[in-house]
């Protein structure tokens, strides 16, 4: 447990430095290109942990704190600058350069999504191929006609390799037309293909943060897995009736179990209801009672007692089948990577939008703790996969800062707007109302963050 936890706050802090680092070069780069002296250089916040001055003058320095950083270049609004430096001041240049030098940042986070992805498409990224079971009944999918055995090969016209990748080009296809129906590219057994008009509910998937995979009614094919336990988590319902790793669930309310699969559905559908169940431990057949713990809320809660399943061989080497590796060419890669960015830019706008709008719910906010598990779950599964986690947290942090709020990029660019636009800068006490407002937003945003990851957290 703490090796993992050790491990994710490694990866996590190696993407973050990266991330901040890269954009914060972008802001110095483009500054010395323009002719403006820079006075520091500053990846994280806080106490610093190593400093130099270069021998351009230049202060760099690595802080304690990894969540941001900044560019402090000369400027005479925020001391006295000699009249032979004046001329390399950041507030002596014209708009366009200063909206340079302050765009560079968020431009130089999407050149590194491109670059990751580049980088994960050359050496190929696995994942589960998009192969179909029987769809959940009554559901949207069911209703389309969806046939157990087919695969999907493109979700509007986007290829899918990966379970991940059907995930994401749902989403995509149905927020930018949320009135159409989502067209399936499927494929039989025999290589026959033909598309399947899948109507989601995308704004009720967002409102309640649920997945739009599931909520369609669409379920991936997985080889049967004998209803065995591995792991039981201390503390949570498997652990307070009794079971031990090892144990085989024979019979649930007097329905035999047959694989893993029945018993995930019996859990899920019985949130805090007793069960009567009967195993085999050490070739003897016992029984218990077990009450699932609940998650979730209203309609969405379901059960959840904190256990695993036992893979043997051969549902291992039936899993490998399965996995699909998406590899290409490196100039055929460039491009891949450029859509990829831009298909995870629209995105990115459009989820913001909804949550801005009231049409997305407030918990699909994540924060620093569930970004630092995501960071070290990929890193755990491959470097493919942390490339990935790079790329789409890259494409995040240039959106979030190309936003309208003062202290982010895109704040200072309305002021720069609205300065070219007048033909004098804002007053300082706009500028500082401006930037009080956008403190605050933050704040408030970080504070849902926070809360989110510790609802997550904690269950």
């Amino acid at each position: 447990m703490i090796g993992n936890t050790l491990f994710y706050a490694a990866a996590f802090i190696v993407a973050l430095g990266v991330l901040v680092a890269i954009h914060e070069y972008g802001h110095f780069w483009t500054a010395r290109k323009l002719g403006v002296k820079v006075l520091r250089f500053a990846v994280g916040f806080g106490k610093p942990l190593w400093k130099r001055v270069g021998a351009d003058g230049t202060e760099y320095v690595i802080a304690m704190i990894p969540l941001g950083g900044y560019v402090k270049m000369l400027d005479e609004r925020e001391g006295e600058v000699p009249e032979t430096e004046a001329a390399a001041a950041y507030n002596r240049q014209s708009v366009a350069t200063r909206a340079a030098i302050v765009a560079a940042g968020p431009i130089a986070n999407f050149l590194l999504a491109i670059a990751a992805y580049w980088l994960m498409f050359v050496i190929g990224i696995s994942g589960l191929a998009p192969r179909l079971d029987t769809p959940v009944e009554g559901s949207a999918a069911a209703q389309a006609g969806v046939v157990a055995g087919t695969e999907i090969v493109a979700v509007g016209g986007r290829d899918t390799a990966s379970w991940e990748s059907v995930r994401l080009a749902m989403l995509d296809s149905a927020l930018a037309s949320p009135d159409e129906a989502v067209v399936l590219r499927v494929r039989d057994g025999n290589g026959v293909s033909g598309d399947i008009q899948l109507m989601v509910d995308a704004k009720g998937t967002l409102e309640h943060g649920r997945d739009i995979v599931a909520d369609a009614g669409l379920r991936p094919w997985l080889p049967p897995l004998a209803p065995v336990i591995d792991e039981v988590s201390p503390g949570e319902a498997a652990a307070a009736a009794g079971l031990q790793s090892g144990d085989r669930i024979l019979v649930v309310e007097g329905q035999a179990v047959t694989n893993w699969g029945d018993w995930v559905q019996h859990i899920r559908g019985n949130p805090g209801v007793p069960l009567r169940l009967e195993i085999e431990r050490s070739g003897a057949r016992q029984e218990l009672t077990l009450i699932p713990g609940v998650r979730g809320e209203g309609d969405n809660r379901f059960g959840f007692i904190g256990a695993s399943a036992k893979a043997d061989q051969d549902y291992l080497d039936a899993m490998a089948t399965l996995q699909s590796v998406d590899r290409h060419g490196p100039l055929d890669a460039i491009g891949k990577a450029v859509a990829e960015t831009w298909n995870m830019t629209t995105l990115t706008v459009q989820m913001i939008v909804k949550l801005v709008t009231g049409q997305a719910a407030l918990e699909n906010v994540s924060g620093p703790l569930t970004i630092a598990q995501f960071a070290g779950q990929s890193a755990s599964v491959g470097i493919d996969h942390y490339l990935k986690f790079i790329a789409l947290i890259s494409v995040s942090l240039a959106v979030l800062n190309l936003l309208p709020v003062p202290v982010l990029d895109g704040g200072h660019l309305l002021f720069l707007a609205v300065e070219a636009i007048k033909g004098s800068p804002l007053s300082e006490r706009s500028q500082l109302i401006g930037q009080q407002i956008g403190l605050a937003l933050l704040a408030g945003l970080m504070g849902l963050a926070f809360y989110n990851d510790i609802l997550r957290l904690v269950g």
